[in-house]
Order: structure tokens, then sequence, then C-alpha cells
């Protein structure tokens, strides 16, 4: 394992220097899960939700936190976003959501694609609460990354689903 890049050399926690990184393109793809019951589901499918479209609010709302990423996540640091997207998709067991983020920085985007789709999921429970309350957020996690000195970084094929992950160039 390599050497935690946030800690300096008593131990301490620290921002992490970037002033000697390149300037480069970086892009990075996250997704999560909310499952819920089969009702649930159906009335996600037609809108019929006490809030209103789920999908729509929480697509706004994942876009919204990603830009506020450095607000939340006490070491990152504020990124000139260049593009935002999150997309949300009604499957059999619930929603998924996929957020994508990219920036030309000296540091990459990993953050805010993840604290995209982790705001978007809690945003389909808030909006699908009175329905079902033990719907379940799982698999918040990275997919893919570009860009940077450690290389691009891909998870297995498909919609999340297992798979090995590739690193390196």
């Amino acid at each position: 394992m390599s050497k935690l890049s946030h800690m300096d050399a008593e131990g301490r926690v620290a921002m992490v220097d970037t002033s000697a990184k390149e300037t480069t393109v970086r892009r990075a793809v996250a997704s999560a899960r909310v499952l819920m019951s089969a009702e649930t589901v159906a009335a996600v499918r037609t809108h019929r939700t006490p809030k209103g479209d789920p999908l729509e609010t929480a697509r706004l709302a994942g876009i919204m936190a990603a830009k506020r990423t450095a607000d939340l996540i006490p070491l990152c640091h504020p990124l000139p976003l260049t593009h935002i997207e999150v997309r949300a998709e009604v499957v059999d067991a619930g929603v998924y959501i996929e957020a994508e983020a990219a920036t030309r920085a000296e540091t990459g985007v990993e953050m805010e694609a993840l604290t995209a789709a982790a705001v978007a999921a809690l945003t389909v429970y808030d909006m699908c609460k009175a329905l079902d309350k033990a719907m379940t957020i799982t698999d918040v996690r990275l997919e893919r990354k570009t860009g940077g000195k450690s290389g691009d970084y891909e998870r297995g094929k498909g919609k999340g689903e297992g798979g090995k992950a590739k690193s390196g160039r």
C-alpha cells in the first residue's frame, strides 16, 4: 500500500499541495443504487410519489452536490468543474444512478462524482420515504476515472455489476 497522501510527516491530516502537479483533463463516473419495494418502483415509474418526480429532483440535487463537494469533504480541493451529468434510471429493484464529473485541473474529480451519486440517492430516498422507509442505498462507488498521474481506472462492465477493476495505463 502506498503512503496516504493526506497525512503530513507528523501523522496529521493535511490538504495535498497540488501546485507542482500538471493541469490535465480529468473525468470520473460514480454510481449508486436505491433498492425499494416493487410498489415503490411502480410509483416512481409513473411519477406517483407524494413529492413529485424523484428522478428529476435527484438529478438536480446530484449536480448541485458535485459543485459543493469541497464544502462537504474537509480535504477536497475546490475544482473548476467543466461538466456534471447525473442520470437516474428506474430498474426492477429500484433506481440506478450514475454521475459524471469533469475538470481541467491538478487533481481528480472522483469525489465530485461520488458526492453527486450519493446525494442523488439520498434525494430519491427523501422523495419516496412516505411510501417505503425500508429503502436501502447501496453500492456508492467509483466506476471509472481518466487523467492524472495515477492513470485510468475502470470497474467491470455493466451497470456496476461485479467484474475486475483495471488500473494503470
